[in-house]
């Protein structure tokens, strides 16, 4: 690979949650503004939050990298896409496509099988681009995994990209992970390795000198910069669960009125595309709960959400265990509202078949049973973009589908939404119309039809407000210009460019 032909730049960090996506975002976004041709690329991903890209998917965190750029979201950016399915299992996309089912073990064995998919789709994706901003995966100094490793240093020495270290500051102890870091890379490793970035800063960044004198004395690094912590990362779409756990805004808004409307989310072990609350979770008059094991639903909330699933039995069965299946159909006696969205739609029905064994062994289990409909897993993975409007009020929506089944029964006489593409119908409701499910994901996103929908819960109409589509475009312009502020951008650019 001609590497003087094509410029790039890898971020990989000292560890997971470093905040390498959103530094490839924010770059991709910065350089775009410069009027380069950006690309964003991660070989290798492992997440349940996924975005549809020309037929296929990818991780959501490039989906959002690609927007960042101005460029339409491609398979190619993202080529191994791993859905995990159990503790030791996951779902393995490869270019956009269901590729097979693998424990932990199983991949070690499929890495060096899947090299050439990532670096056809790294060079594809290089033709027309100015620059490619590569991210990588957990933490080079993994060595347990460096073996056929095609998310960190493998790539970036099968490909002679240029690294660049990102250390997270806020969790503590960023001088030891970095030096650690670079000492346990090989020789060959090390070579790539440009210099490092401090993330996620609060203070007096002059306070630091010392510290970057002995990183370079020790590990001989260059520091690109030090970036202060970014608020607004909280209102971009998350990588994955592990932002459930780290981020406590998306728990409570303390800064809430009383009157505020509450949303309760079961926090289900497997859930998948919990983004879908995000344009919920933006607006300043609600507060979107996700129930943590051990805690019953509320039910005095305006709405219980249950949200999609990469694993809808499992998750099923783990509702089933926390006695959520009582708390919803007391709260659907009492007339509340419940939405279901992809795998909380299949769980809303009476019975869900899994004949061919696509979660696991084959078996079938007995739904919630709070709509009239029945679900059958299927091999073939229903993958599009679509948009369309409510039947009831004619709200528009947009959003994409991405299942493994098909769902039917007298309820979807009643459906949630028709589809613009091929005057077809989605969803559906039960008779008193507060029971509903959909299979689209990023409906919420759609202003008119959120509006339309907590006007509903509140009993009170909604001042137009903000675009949730335009507050991203703003929040990616700001975290541009931050980046511009605190790291040598144009250093970075001469890296890629083998300068």
């Amino acid at each position: 690979m001609n590497r003087k032909r094509i410029s790039a730049l890898m971020l990989q960090g000292t560890g997971s949650e470093v905040g390498k996506s959103l530094l490839v975002a924010g770059l991709a976004r910065a350089f775009a503004r410069r009027g380069l041709n950006v690309r964003p690329f991660k070989p290798q991903n492992m997440s349940n939050n996924a975005a549809v890209a020309d037929g296929g998917e990818i991780g959501r965190a490039q989906a959002l990298q690609a927007r960042a750029c101005g460029v339409p979201p491609s398979v190619h950016m993202n080529p191994v896409l791993l859905k995990p399915q159990s503790e030791i299992g996951a779902q393995v996309i490869v270019q956009g496509e269901v590729f097979t089912t693998a424990s932990a073990r199983d991949y070690r064995g499929l890495k060096a099988r899947l090299l050439p998919k990532v670096l056809e789709s790294f060079s594809r994706l290089s033709i027309g681009a100015d620059l490619i901003l590569v991210e990588g995966a957990g933490s080079p100094a993994e060595i347990n995994l460096r073996e056929s490793d095609i998310a960190n240093m493998g790539f970036a020495c099968e490909a002679q990209i240029p690294v660049v270290i990102v250390g997270d500051i806020e969790r503590g102890g960023v001088i030891a992970s970095l030096i650690g870091t670079h000492s346990l890379l090989s020789p060959k490793e090390r070579s790539l390795v440009s210099g490092y970035i401090v993330n996620k800063f609060r203070g007096d960044a002059t306070l630091l000198t010392p510290a970057l004198d002995e990183i370079a004395s020790r590990a001989g690094m260059k520091c690109f910069g030090i970036v202060p912590y970014f608020p607004d990362a909280r209102r971009l779409p998350a990588e994955d669960g592990v932002a459930l756990d780290s981020a406590p805004w998306r728990l409570k808004n303390d800064s809430a009125p009383a009157r505020a409307i509450r949303i309760a989310v079961p926090r289900l072990p497997r859930i998948a595309n919990f983004d879908d609350l995000d344009p919920l979770i933006a607006e300043p008059d609600v507060v979107v709960d996700f129930v943590e094991a051990g805690r019953a639903l509320p039910l005095d909330a305006d709405a219980i959400v249950i949200p999609g699933s990469k694993a809808t039995l499992s998750d099923l069965d783990f509702l089933r265990a926390q006695d959520w299946d009582i708390d919803l159909r007391a709260y659907a006696r009492q007339g509340g509202t419940i939405v279901g969205i992809c795998g909380g739609f299949q769980m809303l029905g009476n019975r869900i078949a899994d004949p061919g064994g696509i979660e696991g062994p084959a078996r079938e289990a007995q739904g919630l049973g709070l709509l009239a409909v029945d679900t059958v897993l299927k091999p073939h993975k229903q993958l599009r973009e679509v948009t369309g409007a409510e039947t009831e009020t004619g709200a528009a929506v947009s959003g994409y589908e991405m299942h493994m089944g098909e769902t039917a029964g007298p309820d979807c006489a009643r459906p949630l939404f028709r589809l613009a593409e091929d005057e077809r119908f989605d969803g559906a409701r039960s008779a008193n119309n507060r029971i509903v499910g959909t299979y689209m994901h990023g409906l919420f996103a759609a202003d008119s039809y959120r509006r339309q929908f907590l006007s509903r819960l509140s009993g009170r109409n909604r001042v137009q407000g903000a675009s949730y589509e335009a507050v991203i475009e703003s929040v990616l312009d700001r975290l541009a210009a931050h980046l511009e502020t605190h790291l040598d951008l144009d250093r970075l650019l001469e890296i890629a460019d083998g300068r």
